[in-house]
Formats: structure tokens, sequence, C-alpha cells
């Protein structure tokens, strides 16, 4: 397994899913051996990622699994998840149209130039 340390917002998710930072710590390495076992890898950002999806999804199914007489019910974390990923994505593709745009523009004036 992974011997990392565990992300420093780790505390937080566990207060805010009212688990101990003791097992949102279990968690966490459970995750990263998943992520592990799922993505071939311990680097990279498909394996980062892999670890963050399965640790989120963890502690929202061990919430889950709490006794009902709870006051509130935890807040569903991955949805924060996903979502920093889709903009993230945006952001890429946006860059990448950008550059492409750039790239088309110089080509016809370059050939422009040499025509004229």
């Amino acid at each position: 397994m992974n011997s990392m340390n565990a992300p420093k917002i780790l505390p937080w998710i566990a207060r805010k899913a009212g688990i101990s930072d003791e097992l949102a710590l279990k968690l966490w390495r459970r995750a990263v051996s998943e992520a592990e076992y799922l993505t071939g890898r311990t680097e990279g950002s498909e394996f980062w990622s892999m670890s963050v999806e399965r640790f989120l999804a963890i502690v929202e199914d061990e919430v889950g699994s709490t006794p009902a007489y709870q006051l509130t019910p935890a807040p569903q974390l991955s949805w924060m998840w996903r979502h920093q990923t889709r903009m993230s994505l945006l952001s890429m593709q946006a860059a990448e149209n950008t550059y492409h745009y750039w790239q088309n523009a110089w080509g016809s004036l370059a050939k422009s130039q040499k025509a004229a």
C-alpha cells in the first residue's frame, strides 16, 4: 500500500460527515488501497483522483450506515469533488480551444502573407 500522508482536509471532512478523525484516516487508507488496485499505480493524477473519489464514496457509505437517530444527516461530499473536477476540465478545454483558435488565425495570416 502507498505510504503517503493523509490529505490535510481529512479532519474537515470527518467533522462534516460526523465521524472521528481516526475512522476518517482508516477510510482514507482503504480508499488509497482501492485506488492503487483499480489504477495499478501509486502516483499520478488518475491515482489521486480515484483516491479522493473512493474516499468520499466510502465516507458517504459509512455515514449512511449510522443509526437513524442522528439529528441532521451528514452532507454528501462527493458532489463537490465531481464539480471541481468538471470545472478544471472545462478550464483546460477552454484553454485548448483558445490555443487552436490562435493557431488557426496565425496559420491563416501566414498563408495570406505568403500569397502576397
